[in-house]
């Protein structure tokens, strides 16, 4: 399924510029909430969107999804739930390729063979698990391979031209390139810098190329055709549903693959 995933995108990219990957946090406001926005998400076009089951530390993430994150585990949303919710929107909405992004320790916790497994068994093409570094992986990495679900590994600014060529060996189905240091939210400059790091991580795989943090409207998105294979919002559309409901997601969505 990862070698599907990877093959399965980029047969989609013979019909569109570029793709699109949405996030939510699972459990913010509530899964019925979630159930909706989806259904926007898939209407209007998505191809993949990352379920983040939520963690009381998540380091990669900025203001916005760490304060959803925590809501909704104050609301005791737990891993289980969470891997029903995957399930059932992987049956809803087969067109979209769901994957999990969640933080180590939930996968160490639940028991990392038996998580990925679950994982495959409900539908889901793969994990992104921002604090797992490769090297720390290599059961992991080998499980999700042998499982056929993609284990996302994430090229930064800082990377090297000889740490992307390894991280790219060890992930499947896409990478996701981070497009500046920090955490999620930000606004991202497209600058001459961003665009020459778009050049050395398409030198550095094959794989299609996701970037996220800090990418939120049309403009983005199109600063990144051409450039880029995926973009990723994640904030933006919690920043939405928060102000405006949603049903403000579909024509979000459909405006920034207009």
């Amino acid at each position: 399924m990862s070698r599907d995933l990877e093959q399965e995108l980029k047969q989609r990219l013979q019909q569109k510029k570029i793709l699109l990957m949405t996030h939510l946090v699972l459990g913010y406001p509530s899964l019925a909430v979630n159930r909706e926005v989806i259904r926007q998400m898939a209407e209007a076009g998505v191809d993949c969107i990352e379920l983040q089951i939520p963690f009381s530390e998540p380091i990669a993430d900025g203001p916005v999804i760490l304060k959803a994150s925590q809501y909704s585990l104050d609301r005791g949303i737990s891993v289980e739930a969470c891997l029903r919710f995957g399930q059932e929107m992987a049956a809803a909405f087969p067109r979209v390729r769901f994957l999990f992004m969640t933080y180590y320790n939930i996968m160490f916790k639940y028991g990392e063979l038996a998580f990925l497994r679950r994982t495959r068994d409900i539908g889901l093409c793969g994990t992104i698990v921002p604090d797992l570094p490769p090297e720390e992986g290599h059961d992991y990495l080998a499980a999700s391979k042998e499982l056929g679900l993609a284990p996302v590994q994430f090229f930064t600014p800082t990377s090297s031209e000889e740490r992307m060529s390894h991280v790219a060996a060890q992930g499947a189905g896409f990478i996701y390139c981070v497009a500046r240091r920090g955490v999620t939210g930000k606004q991202t400059a497209f600058d001459h810098a961003l665009e020459q790091y778009l050049v050395r991580c398409r030198q550095a795989t094959s794989l299609p190329l996701a970037v996220g943090f800090g990418i939120g409207n049309r403009e983005d998105v199109a600063m990144l055709t051409g450039k880029a294979d995926m973009a990723v919002i994640g904030t933006a559309t919690i920043k939405l549903v928060d102000a405006k409901g949603p049903t403000a997601v579909g024509p979000f969505i459909a405006e920034l693959l207009a």
